[in-house]
This record gives structure tokens, C-alpha cells and sequence, in this order.
């Protein structure tokens, strides 16, 4: 991509829009960072009622921001930022040349590279950002993973039909729950330790060797699988595996499966669907009341059975299909989102002028649309 510049040299100021999320609980900007983003030069629009489902009123906005309509926000916009990715509505309302940033991901949506072009954006999305220390602070996958593998055992802790610590009371003994968990990235990990912190037995898949340590160190026994496909370049993402070792694993998973209250899936491949592990046989096997929480549900799910966005229950086995658990915890999801869009702002804005420095690593991938100099 061409190094791409513009800088602000007339009195008017860069305007940074926030609408409220069409499908999402959470919001892009929170009031208590709205400050640290005017000191970057921008002025700040927030759509009236945005923050609301995330319990921020409007009125905790009113010191830095200006509230108004969305008709007049697109209208005024410079640069849209957005949990989800906005509407076609919304995108065709916006001015030629207006950035927007959010969560598009152009592996998985190929189309919307052209689509944004054809508009005259341009297309920033938190997704493309490389996983590394240096973009640690602006890496939303992780925020909202972290999130979601929390959530992910408070609802399955609430649709399973008995407790997950060990209990002795005068009436009996109750044995702890055995969960399974499937892939141990950011998500894997929360849900390991919010699992183990409620009391239950605990044991972890990944294919990952470097991953063994911290699963271990959290107190979950490590299953490993061997002829992994282990590749230290990937970013911090899976790897496509061999269908030999994928058949080992589903081998290995149906024989843990059976014996699993709760099952949580994470697995996924950037770019390609999730690969399958569990399978409708091994969902016959399981134990009546068992759930599993299939988190790459929206990339076509580790489990065959899920239905994205749905939940259902199979041979008394419940199935929730969900990669969006984030938006559960609307408001501490919008602040981490907050942070990490201001982190990804300080590198391409400053003193009122944009500068998209495409020898930058991080705006080079962040930026997936082809830009123009302007003068």
C-alpha cells in the first residue's frame, strides 16, 4: 500500500463518531477515556442513547462529547468507530474518504475490502493487527476473548444441572464437575481459571506445546495429541492441522467427552472455518445434562451439531453456539474495546493530523483497504 497523509491545516477538527450498536450490547467509546482521545486532536460525536445497554448514560458524555442524531453524525463523520461492523445503511450515509474502524474481519469477509473501496472508505479492523508485544495494547481479540472464556463458564455453570465444586453436606456427597476445554489461547485460559476458581476438575486441549506450561500452571491437567502442527509464525492464531492428527484428537476428545459435564471449544483457524472435534457421535456418548459452549460458532463451530446464535439441546445435551459471549458484560467489554481503539489511535493521529504511515507494521495491516495520497 502507498504511504497515505492528511493533514488537518485548516481550523476545523477531525470528527470522531460513535453510534449506538445495531446488534451489539456494548459501545465503542466510554465517557471516562473520552478525554485522553480529545488530546489527540479529535472531536468527539456519540449518537444519543449509545452507551446506554452498557450503562452509560447519556449524561456521563455530555462533558466531552457531542450528543446528537445519526442522520447528523454520519453526516458530520471523519472517522466511524464501531464494535460491529456497521450497516450498509450507515456506510453509504458517510462522506468519501471516511475512515472506518472496527471489527471486519477481511479474512473471513473477503468482499468487504472492494465493498468499502467502491464507497470511497477507508477500512481500518482491529482484527488485522498483528498479535505481537508491540500491539499488545491494542489487541481486541484478546480483550474480548479474555471475556468471552469467562462468560463462557458462567453460562454453561448456569444451564448445567448440578454444581460444578465438590460439595459434602449432611445429605451426601456431590462430586465436582469435569470440564473439558478445548484450545488454550486467551479464551481457553480465562475459561480454565474462572473454571478451577468455581471448583471444578479441569483438563485442556491445545495444539500448541507452548501452551502446556499455562494450562498446567492453572491448575488443569494438559491432554496432549501428538503430530501437532506447531507453527511459531502464525501470530498467535491456530494452525490448520493434518487430517490425521484432527481424526487422533476427535479419537481423544470422544473418549474425554463422555466423561465431561461441560465442554468449551475455542479452536479456530484465521481465514478458514473451525475444524470439527466435536462430532455427533461423540454428542451421543455424552452424559444427559452435559453442555457445550461452542465459541468459534460464528467460523462453523468445533462442534457439527452448533447452530451459531442459537442454543439446543441434542440427546439431552445442551448446545450453545455463541462467539459474541463478550457483549454478556456489555460495560467492561466497552472499556477494554475503549482502551484499545485509543492505543490504535495514537499511532496514526496526533495534533489533529492523520498520518498513515504504511511502513508502520501495525497501521500497514490495519488499514486493509488501498489508500490515495492526498496533498
Amino acid at each position: 500500500m502507498p504511504y497515505f497523509t492528511r493533514k488537518i491545516s485548516e481550523p476545523t477538527i477531525m470528527k470522531l463518531a460513535v453510534l449506538k450498536e445495531d446488534q451489539d450490547t456494548r459501545v465503542a467509546l466510554v465517557p471516562g477515556l473520552l478525554e485522553k482521545f480529545k488530546v489527540l486532536g479529535l472531536e468527539i460525536w456519540v449518537e444519543k442513547g449509545a452507551g446506554e445497554q452498557s450503562a452509560y448514560p447519556d449524561d456521563t458524555y455530555t462533558e466531552h462529547a457531542t450528543l446528537s442524531d445519526r442522520a447528523t453524525i454520519l453526516k458530520e463523520a471523519d472517522i466511524l468507530l464501531s464494535v460491529r461492523p456497521p450497516s450498509d445503511d450507515i456506510l453509504t450515509a458517510l462522506k468519501k474518504g471516511c475512515i472506518v474502524i472496527s471489527m471486519f474481519e477481511p479474512y473471513n469477509n473477503p468482499e468487504i475490502t472492494g465493498k468499502l473501496q467502491g464507497m470511497g472508505l477507508i477500512g481500518a479492523s482491529f482484527d488485522m493487527i498483528p498479535r505481537t508485544t508491540l500491539a499488545q495494547s491494542m489487541d481486541v481479540l484478546s480483550s474480548m476473548a479474555s471475556i468471552a472464556g469467562y462468560m463462557a463458564v458462567l453460562e454453561a455453570a448456569r444451564l448445567l444441572p448440578r454444581y460444578l465444586p465438590m460439595m459434602v453436606t449432611a445429605a451426601g456427597s456431590i462430586r465436582p464437575a469435569k470440564v473439558l476445554i478445548i484450545g488454550a489461547g486467551v479464551a481457553g485460559l480465562q475459561a480454565i481459571a474462572t473454571a478451577r476458581r468455581l471448583g471444578a476438575m479441569v483438563e485442556a486441549f491445545d495444539t500448541r506445546l507452548a501452551a502446556k506450561e499455562e494450562v498446567q500452571s492453572l491448575g488443569a491437567k494438559f491432554v496432549e495429541v501428538e503430530g501437532a502442527r506447531d507453527e511459531k509464525s502464525a501470530g498467535g492464531y491456530a494452525v490448520e492441522q493434518s487430517e490425521e492428527f484432527l481424526q487422533r484428537q476427535r479419537a481423544e476428545v470422544q473418549a474425554r467427552a463422555a466423561k465431561s459435564d461441560i465442554i468449551i471449544t475455542t479452536a479456530q483457524v484465521r481465514g478458514r472455518k473451525a475444524p470439527v472435534l466435536i462430532q455427533k457421535e461423540t454428542i451421543a456418548n455424552m452424559k444427559p445434562g452435559s453442555v457445550i459452549i461452542d465459541l468459534a460458532a460464528s467460523t462453523g463451530g468445533n462442534c457439527e451439531l452448533t447452530q451459531d446464535n442459537a442454543t439446543i439441546q441434542v440427546n439431552g445435551v445442551t448446545i450453545v453456539g455463541n462467539s459474541h459471549l463478550a457483549q454478556m458484560m456489555p460495560q467492561d467489554a466497552s472499556f477494554l474495546f475503549s482502551n484499545n481503539a485509543l492505543n490504535l489511535f495514537k499511532t496514526f493521529v496526533k495534533d489533529g493530523a492523520l498520518n498513515l504511515d504504511m511502513g508502520n507494521e501495525i497501521i500497514r495491516n490495519a488499514f486493509f483497504t488501498e489508500t490515495k495520497a492526498e496533498s
